[in-house]
């Protein structure tokens, strides 16, 4: 291996002097110059005294004077597309066969617009969150954000990253959503590609532009009042909702008396309507805590109910444990 982690190097087409922080592969390196990682190829580099001796001309050192200091210029990354781009880097290792297999994935936030963004990035596996980061990118750059292993590309990985503005702009939109999932086939088939086209690596386009602020439709509510509706403010929407209840009683006889003439069916059909309404009444309060008292029984309305809980987004957690009052007929549930 010609390089190693450490050596002094110098980017050949900008001659910024740099050093090798990893090797990447047989062709490969990454590099780190004036704070900034990227990868690079290694005819791209060389030792810097190697370009030392091997200049034609020697130029003679010259007296600067403090008023003769130009100002550093950061070389202006060439621009290839519009949009922000998730980019991966396979990174290969050997097997006991001597046969190339890729160990990890190195993934990049590509910016190839001009304006910056500020990015929340977040990634899950089989729905379960690893990893998180949020930072801002400059535009024409590139971030490394982390590495991922192989093996975990497997587990069904989506990558989301919430975008806004750096510099906010009343007609462009608060924040941007964008969300990849990669499948199995399909990152074998870009790794493939990539080989064969003797690449780096492969990007995924987020976004083209960042979009513009949608417009509220504005809804003309006179008419509604005219026809005989009530019209209430938002704010005060809570006052006139039905009062949330602390506990409910599902039992048939507490929520209707013509019961009798009911099937199975019809009554846990009218059981699970009564617990919707005021399951839904008691997030709108914003309460803590509901207690369902659904009996003992066959277990058929409790496990029905504790189905729905599982589901339901604003459910921090619920037990279904003795209670001095309602013994094991009863399921608590806290909320968010």
């Amino acid at each position: 291996m010609k390089y190693q982690i450490g050596d002094k190097i110098i980017v050949l087409h900008s001659d910024e002097e740099g050093k090798v922080i990893e090797i990447i592969n047989d062709k490969m390196v990454m590099i780190e110059v004036r704070g900034v990682k990227f990868p690079a190829y290694m005819d791209q580099i060389d030792f810097p005294y190697f370009k030392m001796f091997t200049e034609k001309k020697l130029v003679p050192k010259k007296k600067i004077f403090i008023d003769d200091v130009k100002k550093e210029k950061t070389p202006v990354r060439k621009k290839t597309a519009d949009g922000v781009f998730l980019h991966f880097i396979p990174v290969f290792d050997k097997d006991i066969f001597d046969d190339d297999v890729v160990e990890k994935m190195k993934v990049y936030l590509i910016n190839e617009n001009e304006e910056g963004y500020a990015f929340d990035y977040n990634l899950y596996f089989a729905g379960e969150h690893n990893f998180q980061l949020k930072n801002k990118i400059e535009g024409l750059s590139q971030f490394y954000l982390h590495d991922v292993s192989f093996e975990d590309m497997s587990d069904s990985p989506r990558f989301d990253v919430i975008f806004s503005l750096q510099q906010e702009h009343k007609k462009k939109a608060p924040y941007f959503e964008t969300s990849l999932k990669v499948k199995g086939k399909q990152l074998f088939k870009k790794i493939e590609e990539t080989q064969h086209n003797n690449k780096a690596g492969f990007s995924y386009e987020l976004f083209t532009s960042y979009p513009d602020k949608v417009a509220e439709e504005r809804v003309d509510l006179s008419s509604l009042g005219n026809a005989g509706f009530r019209l209430y403010d938002a704010k005060q929407a809570r006052s006139h909702m039905p009062p949330a209840r602390s506990v409910i009683d599902l039992h048939i006889e507490k929520i209707t008396d013509g019961w009798k003439q009911l099937s199975n069916f019809e009554i846990l059909t009218l059981q699970l309507n009564e617990f919707e309404k005021y399951y839904e009444l008691s997030v709108a309060h914003h309460q803590a805590s509901l207690i369902v008292i659904h009996g003992v029984g066959e277990g058929k309305l409790r496990d029905e109910i504790h189905e729905i809980l599982k589901y339901k987004k604003d459910v921090k957690s619920f037990i279904n444990q003795f209670h001095p009052l309602y013994g094991f007929g009863a399921t608590e549930i806290y909320f968010k």
